[in-house]
């Protein structure tokens, strides 16, 4: 009889549900790990089931196998997302208060973003005073020619890095004004490495302009940016510049609270 696509569906989703409890098997009993006989056991299924479970996790990085055994515990890819949360939520912490004056000082949206491998991703944000909301979701990769908080991270990395990243790679168009090719945006960052803050001046959404600063950790390694976001309108270039002064000025002092607490 043919499987039905509501029936795969719900195979599927069994699947999903026992890896996840599988992971959260493995995650309480430490480096103990557990073998295939106990997941079985503990997961109430086959030992053919638990094999394939534990091999599909294991050639996903999430899972590791140790001997004698094997017994499976977790894998690297989780431990490094594990360190990737808990360094955010370190610096978030440590970050927030000049996140909040920031966005007091200036009456926008501030946001504070990690350097992923030369992208941005935001995962803290203020939003400034009034009526206005941004559709701002955090925990998200930007793409950084559009970003300036993505533009300040970029900034800081060597050209012949940033002509990798793009090599072969199309750079996605938003507005009119999105930067489209490797030339203009190394010309572009010229001006960031100078004057120490980028512009998205309508380059990720029309109307919308961002202000960004990069911000360093105690090794002197480009960690995020902070930005600030508001309505373009007829907002002068002077005014921007003097918003880029306010941005780079806090970041500033993210890179010198890094720099104390973790130095």
């Amino acid at each position: 009889m043919p499987v039905t696509s509501e029936l795969a569906n719900r195979y599927d989703v069994q699947s999903v549900s026992r890896a996840a409890e599988l992971l959260n098997l493995v995650a309480q009993v430490g480096t103990s790990g557990l073998g295939v006989t106990e997941i079985g056991r503990q997961l109430n299924v086959a030992k053919s089931t638990a094999l394939y479970l534990a091999r599909t996790l294991h050639a996903a990085g999430l899972l590791r196998a140790v001997e004698p055994g094997p017994r499976y515990v977790l894998g690297v890819s989780l431990l490094r997302w594990g360190d990737l949360v808990g360094q955010q939520t370190t610096i978030a912490a440590m970050a927030l208060p000049t996140l909040r004056d920031l966005s007091s000082t200036t009456a926008m949206t501030a946001r504070l973003a990690m350097n992923e491998n030369g992208y941005p991703v935001m995962f803290d944000r203020v939003d400034g005073a009034g009526t206005i909301r941004f559709h701002a979701p955090l925990g998200q990769r930007e793409e950084p020619h559009t970003s300036a908080a993505g533009k300040a991270i970029l900034a800081q990395l060597d050209e012949d890095d940033i002509r990798t990243m793009y090599d072969g790679v199309d750079m996605p168009v938003r507005t009119p004004k999105t930067i489209t090719n490797v030339p203009d945006l190394l010309d572009n960052l010229s001006h960031v490495l100078r004057d120490g803050y980028a512009f998205d001046d309508e380059e990720g959404a029309k109307g919308i302009f961002c202000v960004g600063a990069a911000y360093f950790d105690h090794k002197g390694k480009c960690a995020g940016a902070l930005s600030v976001t508001g309505l373009k309108e007829d907002r002068s270039l002077l005014d921007m510049h003097r918003l880029g002064e306010v941005v780079m000025r806090h970041a500033d002092q993210v890179t010198a609270i890094l720099d104390e607490s973790l130095g």
